[in-house]
């Protein structure tokens, strides 16, 4: 604060009463409890007409909460992501607000100034009304948590089947940042492998236990989800990659049983493997990106938000974790078509997928072949085939759920709700409408 004009305070009462009228209050500390500690702490200080906002990760439905809450003293309440780390702290991060557009309109000049610019742009939108801009940042969390899993089955392949060291990885992700795939978690994944340990002179990427953590916001982004009937398998798949890594202890144990397949030794040709790898990324990137996209869709739906989501875009664009150049691509396609359903059916990105899917195939296969995981790169291409398809083998899923538990089907020739006697009938029709609001007789499975 050397040379800044700020002025220290040692109580709550101190610091509410410094503050010029109508008071902007900033919170910015652990999600869950503590947020509601600060706010209960604050709100008897605060008058009519005065903002808090929260600048955690809070979870959208505590949003919506503590805005009703403080809306009932009329106490303004802004919800905000930030996303930036270390260096958006400095530099300006990407601010998503959500609450009311009277409360955003208080604090925007201020947020404009403090967000990152991206094209003489502030990464700074009004997201929407009560849990918008938290729900936003939670998605956001999610497409993270798959970017970072999608680049480390990269590393994988690359590793383990085309054996390259971290010098060539360097070099090979340097080269990536320069074309389509050029964005922050790229880029500083080409210094990681650079970075020698001091203590071992090996590189330090390689002394790291594998063993990952997590927050808790991808798990919340999968729980909404579940319940809004969206698929974002290529985040859950990150997902779980962290959990299974967490389990240490049981893979060194199990590494010493389970049989390897017996294609260990690549030899085929490496630089088209490399190639093949950064289309296989390419493509799962835009797959996770047009899940997370849909999940947001969904969402502003049933909670009547009407999110802009090439706003949304634009302000990933920078100062964030996910920043990267082709969401102008996505900023793109949603201004072409604002009603697009799935990022996949835009012109550009179809265009793209046709282009790297039969690389796309051959990393997926190629490391499947040499028994290295690759969870995230195999659900975004299970995705996009499942997408793609006319008719899925869901009609058997459908028989079996009749047979077992009368749960009924439709048919494809004619219309209606349908309940068959799969035992008595062994291949004879039958089958009779089945009635609406009678219970079936029997209660089996799901």
């Amino acid at each position: 604060g050397k040379g800044k004009n700020i002025q220290p305070t040692r109580t709550m009462e101190e610091f509410v009463g410094a503050l010029k009228k109508p008071r902007k209050v900033m919170i910015m500390v652990k999600a869950g409890a503590p947020v509601d500690a600060v706010i209960n702490q604050l709100a008897p200080l605060l008058e009519k007409g005065d903002v808090i906002i929260d600048g955690g990760n809070s979870l959208f439905t505590d949003t919506q909460r503590r805005g009703k809450e403080l809306g009932d003293l009329d106490i303004h309440f802004v919800g905000c992501g930030v996303s930036g780390g270390e260096e958006g702290a400095l530099k300006g991060p990407s601010l998503m607000p959500g609450g009311s557009r009277e409360s955003w309109e208080m604090i925007a000049p201020i947020f404009r100034k403090i967000a990152a610019q991206v094209d003489g742009e502030p990464c700074c939108r009004y997201m929407g009304p009560d849990g918008a801009g938290h729900y936003v940042k939670m998605v956001h969390n999610g497409i993270e948590y798959g970017d970072i899993q999608l680049i480390c089955e990269a590393y994988a392949i690359l590793k383990d089947i085309a054996e390259m060291d971290a010098a060539q990885l360097a070099e090979t992700f340097a080269e990536w940042n320069k074309g389509e795939l050029d964005s922050y978690l790229i880029e500083i994944t080409s210094q990681i492998f650079r970075k020698i340990d001091p203590e071992t002179g090996k590189p330090l990427v390689d002394v790291i236990l594998d063993k990952a953590g997590q927050k808790g916001t991808g798990i919340w982004t999968l729980q909404s989800a579940i319940r809004q009937s969206v698929v974002i398998s290529t985040i859950n798949a990150a997902v779980e990659a962290r959990v299974i890594s967490s389990l240490k202890e049981e893979r060194v144990a199990a590494s010493k049983i389970l049989p390897q397949p017996k294609a260990r030794k690549f030899r085929g040709n490496r630089t088209r493997l490399v190639d093949a790898v950064r289309d296989a990324l390419y493509a799962s990137k835009i797959v996770s990106y047009a899940q997370g996209m849909e999940l947001l869709r969904a969402a502003s739906t049933e909670y009547k938000w009407n999110l802009n989501l090439s706003d949304i875009a634009i302000i990933w664009r920078g100062g964030c974790i996910i920043r990267a150049k082709f969401l102008n691509r996505i900023v793109e396609a949603y201004r072409r078509d604002p009603t697009l359903h799935n990022l996949l059916l835009d012109r550009y990105f179809t265009k793209i997928i046709r282009k790297t899917q039969r690389n796309w195939r051959v990393a997926v296969s190629t490391a499947i072949k040499h028994g290295v995981a690759v969870p995230a790169f195999s659900a975004s291409l299970a995705y996009f085939d499942s997408y793609r398809q006319t008719r899925l083998p869901a009609n058997l899923l459908q028989a079996q759920r009749d047979f077992f538990g009368a749960h009924t089907y439709e048919r494809i020739d004619k219309p209606g709700v349908f309940h068959i006697d799969w035992i008595e009938s062994q291949g004879k029709s039958a089958e009779g409408p089945a009635e609406p609001k009678s219970p079936p007789p029997h209660h089996a499975g799901e």
